[in-house]
């Protein structure tokens, strides 16, 4: 693969997960109330997120993307569950959860997605 090719997709990649770090982030407020586990989760994993801009930007190797690629899988399976309870109990999801979710799981997919292209990409 050519290597401004490359450097694109390491920019895409990066730019996707930190704008998802970013969305999990301005949930932590909004979560206290309904618990520790919930503000621990948005914390964590915005925080892991904007850290893996890092690894991205600075192609740290073959091994931070399957890293990178095997967390943001299970994030985009958390995330998918507060979409679906969001959807089942609309009632119980405060304005604006649903939206923030699904664009959240659309960065992370995209992440993913990216992160395969470039580990799986002939050299």
């Amino acid at each position: 693969m050519e290597n401004t090719n490359k450097t694109i997709l390491y920019l895409g990649a990066a730019v996707c997960t930190g704008i998802a770090g970013i969305l999990h982030l301005m949930f932590v407020p909004s979560s206290i109330m309904a618990g520790i586990q919930y503000t621990m989760l948005f914390l964590i994993s915005g925080l892991a997120q904007l850290f893996w801009v890092l690894p991205m930007i600075r192609r740290w190797g073959r091994i931070w993307n399957i890293i990178g690629l095997a967390g943001t899988a299970v994030l985009v399976g958390l995330t998918g569950y507060v979409v679906i309870e969001s959807v089942r109990n609309p009632q119980l999801t405060p304005p604006g959860v649903l939206e923030m979710a699904i664009a959240i799981e659309i960065l992370q997919i995209v992440f993913v997605i990216i992160t395969a292209i470039i580990i799986f990409a002939r050299r």
